[in-house]
């Protein structure tokens, strides 16, 4: 048995929008819904609320920790009802660089309690992410 810590999970996706407008994603509950959940409750201030119905049933919470517009959101996060990772247990930081072409999105999830957790955590970020790839795509002439 070991006692080291679980890696984060860390990735990257490209979007078609400026970060002024990915921003507005990360913080605005009717723009948030479109690429994940059914239902936000947002208060992206330094201790406001963040909960997110993934469905009926599924909440995932915390609070805000740190905003900077359209340059970086940080907030706590577990799911309501789960022993293994709590509301406000772990730590989600989202990280927009503009590019010429759009917005390099950085996310990093610390905090995990082990590595089926972080795994499972993993795969919804990249679906999800990937999510907001679709809702931010732009036709192109």
């Amino acid at each position: 048995m070991t006692d080291d810590p679980i890696a984060p999970v860390e990735l990257q996706v490209r979007l078609d929008a400026p970060p002024e407008e990915v921003f507005l994603y990360l913080t605005e509950p009717t723009r948030y819904v479109k690429w994940q959940g059914v239902k936000a409750e947002l208060d992206p201030r330094p201790g406001g609320v963040y909960r997110v119905w993934m469905d009926a049933d599924t909440v995932a919470s915390g609070e805000f920790v740190e905003i900077e517009p359209a340059r970086r959101v940080v907030f706590t996060w577990g799911w309501e009802g789960n022993e293994a990772v709590p509301p406000g247990s772990t730590t989600v930081e989202v990280t927009l660089e503009a590019e010429s072409d759009g917005t390099l999105l950085s996310l990093r999830h610390s905090g995990l309690p082990d590595g089926e957790a972080a795994v499972l955590h993993e795969q919804g970020w990249r679906h999800f992410t990937a999510q907001l790839a679709l809702t931010l795509a732009r036709p192109r002439s």
